[in-house]
Parts: C-alpha cells; structure tokens; sequence
C-alpha cells in the first residue's frame, strides 16, 4: 500500500511538472494576453482585485505565431515567456506605461530565441525581472524604461546574441547588471541613440559591455552614460578571439563620472570616435587599474581608431594607447580639434601629482595635429603628452601644429624633407618648400637638444657627424611656421 501511495504522489508530480509551461502550436495564430490565459491551462491567470495578468507557468510562442500584448503582464519567480515567432508590445496611452514586471525576489526572463517575426517594445516600462535575452532575433525598443534588473543569472538588463537590436530613446537606470551586453563569442552590431544610462552597477562591468560585432557598425549616437560615482565603466567593445572585423560609430554622446569612459580592445576593430564629451572618467581608485577617458588596447595594428572633434578632460588619463594599434587625432590635411586638457592624477595622497592627456604606451607613431591641450605653450605641451621623447621603445606624437582655445592653429606646418633617411654618410640634405629664415633644431630620443643650426636656403646640408647611431628628431621653425619629422642614423 505504502508502495503504491508513493507512485500516486509520483505520477501526480509528474504530471505538474508536464503541465508547468504552454507552447502554442506553430500555426500562425495571433494571441492577446486574455487568449492566452484563455489557452494556457492555467499558465496565465487574471487577479481581480490588482488588475493584473500573471504569468506563473512557462509559456512559449512558437515560430510563426505572435504575442500581441495589450495589457501590462506580471512574472512570478523563475517564469520565462520564450517568443520564437513575434511580439508586438506597443502602448498608445499617452499617460501610462506598458508593463512587464516581476516583484521583489523574481527572477522572471523575456527570452527571444530564433524569432521568425519581428519583435517591437514601444513605451514599455520593464522593471525587476532578472534579464532579457536576445538570441538571433530582430528586436525593437522604442521609448522603453529598463528598472530595477536583479541580473543575478544573467550579467547584464539586455544580453544579445548574433543579431543588431535598436534600442531608440530609451532609460535604463539603477539596474544590478550591465545595461546592454553582448558575448565574445557571438557577433552583434547593436543600434543604440538617443538613450540614458544611469547606475547600471554590473560587478566589474562597464555600462554597455560588447564583444564583437556583426556585418553592420556598432552604433552608439547622442546617449549620456553617468556613473554617479560608482566606479563602473561607461562603453567597452572588445574583440580579444579574433571574431570578426568590428566597426564603430561613437558620435555625439557625454560619457560622465565613471571608472574610465571608452575602452576597444583586441584584434579588427575600427572606430569613429567624434563629437564626444569623455569627462571626469576617474572613479578608479588606483590609476595604474583604469581611468582613460579613451583607451585604444590594440593586439595589433589593426585595431584603429579615428577621433575628432571630442572634449577629454578632467580624467585620470586623457587618451591611452596600449600595445598596438594605429590612432588618428589629427592629420596635417585633417585636423583633429579635439579638446583634451587637464586629465592627470594624484599618487600617494597628494605627492607626484602628473598630467597625462596623451599616453602613446606603444611603439607606434600617433598623428594627433591641430588639437587644443589647454594651453599653447609647447613645452608645457610635451610634458602632458608621454611619447618616444619620454621613452625610446614609444612611439612619437606628432601634434604640431596645435589649436589655441579659439580653434585657431597657434602654429602652421612647413614642409619639409630629409634625405637620406636614415642617415649613413655622417650627414643629410634638408629641403625646405621656399628659402625662408629658419632654425633647425635635433633632439635625440630622450628630448635633448644636440644640435642647432640657422638655414637661409631652401637647400641645406647638416653634418650630424657628431651623433652616435639612433633615432632622432629635426624640427624646422621659421617665423610663421613650425614642424617635426623623425629621422635615423645608422
């Protein structure tokens, strides 16, 4: 008897467990929130008494079908609504959210998985669910407010996944988790404009946190992404497996009080970065640990960047550039007129405090002509900038001419040419464009002067004789105009 109580108890557990989700049968059927609880055996039920329709069992909208939802839905704990067809989530009432919401403690997930339809979210606040999943689906949230995310399963409001979701005008704020993430082994171009992102205090994690992306640009367009002080990064896309060939629009938007504001790190990625505001990105309490209001971490050569027209300030450091990777800030036939000034920090309570807008930690020559670095003092100048003067491994930064606070070139370039190139006879010809008054000065690697010379000609020989083999630099001024060019001695 005992034996055959407990096969009852069995067979009766069973049979919840087999009842415990609803999948719609694939037959191109368009459902409400009313059909399903209709249909759903129970998986949908209505409260009188709160207005609501919960979900409490799984449920499952199979390819071809829709879920077209027109009342604001509640999850219990550990619900996911799986759509493999197509949602459509849109609100007309002007005064009053849509809802997908859990309560305190819920652990509820929308996952879109393979969806043969598109998915469309329009002014749908979704609030204290554990996370959305977007796995090789066509989504759009418009006018959507992401709150109060436990992201305890997942690490971030929004996981996509081989796929290019829109986000338009949308909030996510005060979130356990990153706001929007993609993996490092899948390839998605997110579309992200117009958004705020505030608080979202993923553990170690930036705000919006991408791997690779997809056929498209990752686009990133007029968003503001504040920390409140809460040392978390703002943007970080990384390719660090090789995945694909990762591009990058980052245009328009102010990237405020984080850890460090934009990180791109790995192999094939190329960004445009313009028209940004990186300020006060130095939340990180130790500056050897983060802190850039750009950091550029290249595997090789082939992650680039092309940045213009931004503001950088007050970080712990200004623009980093890590290993490899070709930077252009600027260009004699395109000038950077970026703003970077006054980013640095502080060691040992106080002591050895140091200004850092630009720190060339590669071996790799950076173009960075016609910026504004605060003053247009040139010493004062080079001393904020880290670069082959500093270190001979580096690679040099070529930022003259520059811009005074007016946008106006404080310098102009002459040109010039030195040959040979390198240097093997003991000297070289310098040619000038025209025979102008004009100084020529050489530096060797470590910044000091070893040789001055006045040229009256367009045409001059310099006898470097004297100097040992090595790398150093000529720099040509005459009264209006001013340049650099490295050159070696064998």
């Amino acid at each position: 008897m005992k034996h055959f109580l407990l096969t009852i108890v069995f067979s009766i557990g069973l049979v919840s467990m087999l009842n415990a989700q609803w999948v719609s049968p694939g037959n191109g059927t368009t459902y409400t929130v009313n059909d399903l609880m209709e249909v759903s055996n129970g998986c949908i039920v209505w409260y009188e008494g709160n207005n609501e329709y919960r979900i409490i069992n799984n449920i499952t909208i199979s390819a071809n079908d829709k879920l077209d939802v027109n009342h604001s839905l509640y999850f219990d704990n550990n619900i996911t609504l799986t759509i493999k067809g197509s949602i459509e989530a849109i609100n007309t009432d002007t005064y009053h959210w849509l809802a997908f919401s859990g309560n305190s403690g819920v652990n509820g997930c929308i996952r879109l998985e393979d969806a043969t339809g598109p998915c469309v979210f329009r002014r749908c606040y979704i609030t204290q669910l554990d996370g959305i999943q977007v796995i090789e689906s066509e989504v759009v949230f418009t006018d959507c407010h992401f709150q109060n995310f436990r992201c305890e399963q997942q690490n971030a409001v929004v996981n996509c996944m081989n796929c290019d979701p829109v986000f338009t005008n949308c909030e996510f704020d005060n979130n356990n988790g990153s706001a929007i993430s993609s993996p490092a082994n899948g390839q998605t171009s997110p579309q992200i404009t117009d958004c705020i992102f505030f608080l979202n205090l993923g553990e170690n994690r930036p705000q919006i946190n991408l791997g690779p992306g997809a056929q498209d640009s990752i686009r990133i367009v007029r968003c503001t992404i504040d920390d409140g002080d809460h040392t978390i990064g703002g943007i970080s896309i990384a390719d660090l497996m090789g995945t694909g060939a990762t591009k990058i629009l980052l245009k328009d938007n102010i990237i405020k009080n984080c850890r460090y504001g934009y990180n791109q790190q790995g192999y094939n990625l190329s960004s445009v970065i313009i028209g940004n505001q990186f300020i006060n990105n130095k939340l990180e309490t130790n500056p050897m640990n983060g802190g850039s209001g750009i950091s550029i971490y290249g595997m090789d050569e082939n992650n680039k960047a092309y940045i213009r027209n931004n503001v950088i300030t007050n970080n712990h450091w200004g623009i980093t550039v890590i290993n490899a990777a070709d930077v252009d800030l600027g260009t004699e036939d395109n000038w950077g007129h970026n703003v970077i000034h006054g980013n640095g920090h502080v060691y040992n309570y106080g002591a050895n405090y140091g200004i850092f807008d630009l720190y060339n930690n590669s071996a790799y020559d950076i173009t960075a002509v016609g910026n504004y670095w605060g003053t247009i003092d040139e010493q004062e100048i080079e001393e904020h900038i880290t670069h082959q003067f500093d270190d001979p491994s580096l690679g040099l930064v070529n930022y003259i001419p520059f811009l005074n606070d007016d946008g106006v070139n404080e310098t102009l370039t002459t040109n010039f040419e030195v040959s040979p190139n390198p240097v093997s006879n003991g000297s070289f010809t310098l040619s000038l464009e025209k025979a102008v008054p004009t100084e020529v000065t050489i530096y060797n690697v470590n910044g000091q002067r070893v040789k001055s010379q006045h040229v009256d000609n367009s045409t001059q020989v310099i006898n470097v004789e004297s100097l040992k083999s090595g790398v150093y630099f000529v720099v040509v001024r005459n009264a209006t105009k001013k340049s650099i060019k490295k050159f070696v001695i064998k």
